[in-house]
């Protein structure tokens, strides 16, 4: 027995096979092997179009059941993830009637910031739980202003894994979580957003039917069976966004509980076990996978744009020419906790949400020509990405969110051994490693919401850890000692 997932990025598309009982991936593969196709015609613009993501979905799929050599009658559930605050619409053919605009795309932030001030401060952050801002209602605002033509042509709005939800089974439906991270939920009502809707002029229609997050969502369609190699009546029984599905990869469903990952941007995702918001917004703050209006579970999603972009910089122009990041780790172990007074603010890669959207700039600061060198420039790139982290786990604690546990994938930063040390350290919560996707993620997923699991703790009882961290706490105050001088400069910097 076989669960299959699909994870639709921007970049490329994944396919997972997972064995069931077992819980090992069997095969797994993605389409394009280059980046995909991101359509700019404009400054600020970002789309793709959805039948891409079908066509590199098929390739993927294919290439995992040609690995696997898997029956297609043996695949019993299918779960989807991805890219989130997307927006595709449809008409009552269920034809696309324009490119996605996706998560990237920031035309509609004058749309969300007059909605923020019309609809009111407070009671969009005690209701939605965040500013409109940039999501996928202020992106519908846009084509309603802009694209009249299209506007009237709309049957359903979707996210893009409704997209595939729909291809997949002819059935357009969605969920509290997706509609929460597009800012049509209110959690106070636990109902659609009436003060949305009615601010935007948006039709009630256009909202699919809502499902549950893990449950029957449809069944694979005769026709698409016969298109994937599939079984017709297939379920699929699990759908999230890509950083709530990331959390479930890594057995994230608990208050205090939190995933991070630390690619070319930083993710810090943690679970909140009541309904609570930044006043300031700087974190986002969405419904989990598992919040219901019996269990509140709301996943607060802290994005660091200047992570793994500052470690690759600091590789191209500072390292010695051709070093690995392997080497550059190495190096940066060299230098003592606090990389001897020199800091480095990470954030030269856009605004940072988690300081109120301010365009900082990358800084460097206490440089001494006599006694730092590439070792200590390479340490506090990363000391500096870490307390970025720690910044905004602060706001989280804030919130209300009682932090004891990191977990992120064998990857990207969380590769440096003085990273995570210095995560673990100056947080003081226990980091632990494992080897996961969000492809397999979304097959375990699918396979709680068939009931093939009785629960995530059986779906995720072999997932793999492969180091843990902890912090090191005789010597704290050296960590805290930096960690004080980068806040300082921070602060005088905006």
């Amino acid at each position: 027995m076989y669960l299959l997932g699909y994870d639709i990025g921007s970049s490329s598309v994944k396919a997972c096979l997972v064995e069931a009982e077992s819980g090992k991936i069997v095969a797994q593969d993605f389409f394009p092997k280059v980046e995909m196709q991101i359509i700019a015609e404009k400054t600020g613009w970002a789309e793709q179009h959805p039948e891409s993501w079908w066509t590199h979905l098929k390739l993927a799929h294919a290439s995992v059941m040609k690995q696997s050599g898997v029956a297609a009658e043996d695949i019993k559930v299918i779960g989807i993830s991805w890219q989130m605050h997307g927006l595709v619409l449809v008409d009552k053919n269920q034809q696309v009637l324009r490119p996605a605009i996706i998560w990237c795309d920031s035309r509609a932030v004058p749309y969300g910031e007059k909605a923020f001030e019309a609809i009111g401060k407070e009671k969009c952050l005690s209701h939605l739980l965040n500013s409109p801002g940039n999501f996928t209602a202020a992106k519908l605002a846009w084509v309603k202003e802009n694209e009249p033509h299209i506007y009237e042509k709309i049957d359903q709005l979707m996210l893009p894994g409704d997209y595939i939800g729909m291809r997949l089974t002819g059935d357009i439906v969605t969920t509290v979580e997706g509609l929460s991270e597009g800012i049509f939920w209110d959690f106070k009502q636990n109902a659609l957003s009436e003060e949305v809707l009615n601010y935007f002029g948006f039709e009630k229609r256009f909202i699919p039917e809502i499902k549950p997050t893990f449950g029957i969502q449809g069944l694979v369609s005769a026709e698409t069976a016969k298109e994937l190699g599939l079984k017709a009546g297939t379920p699929v029984c699990y759908r999230a966004g890509d950083q709530p599905n990331n959390a479930l990869s890594l057995n994230v469903f608990n208050p205090g509980e939190i995933a991070s990952t630390a690619g070319t941007s930083g993710v810090v995702y943690g679970v909140l076990g009541q309904v609570n918001y930044d006043p300031l917004s700087r974190v986002n703050t969405f419904a989990h996978v598992n919040h219901s209006a019996s269990q509140t579970r709301l996943g607060v999603l802290l994005c660091i744009n200047g992570t793994g972009i500052l470690n690759s910089w600091i590789k191209r122009n500072v390292a010695p020419a051709g070093i690995s990041y392997n080497d550059m780790n190495r190096l940066a172990s060299q230098s003592p906790i606090g990389s001897k007074g020199l800091s480095i603010i990470p954030f030269g890669n856009g605004a940072e949400r988690i300081l109120e959207n301010k365009e900082t700039g990358c800084s460097i600061h206490g440089i001494n020509f006599n006694i730092h060198n590439q070792s200590d420039i390479i340490r506090a790139a990363q000391e500096g990405i870490v307390f970025s982290f720690q910044y905004g786990m602060e706001i989280m604690e804030e919130m209300g969110m009682d932090i004891r546990m990191i977990r992120a994938g064998n990857a990207n930063m969380f590769l440096s051994p003085v990273f995570r040390q210095t995560l673990a350290s100056i947080s003081g919560d226990t980091i632990e490693l494992y080897d996961t996707d969000g492809a397999a993620g979304a097959a375990k997923g699918a396979g709680i919401g068939a009931g093939i699991y009785k629960d995530n703790k059986e779906a995720f009882a072999s997932l793999e850890k492969l180091a843990v961290i902890e912090p090191e706490t005789g010597i704290k105050a050296q960590y805290q000692e930096a960690y004080e001088r980068w806040k300082n400069q921070v602060s005088g910097s905006f």
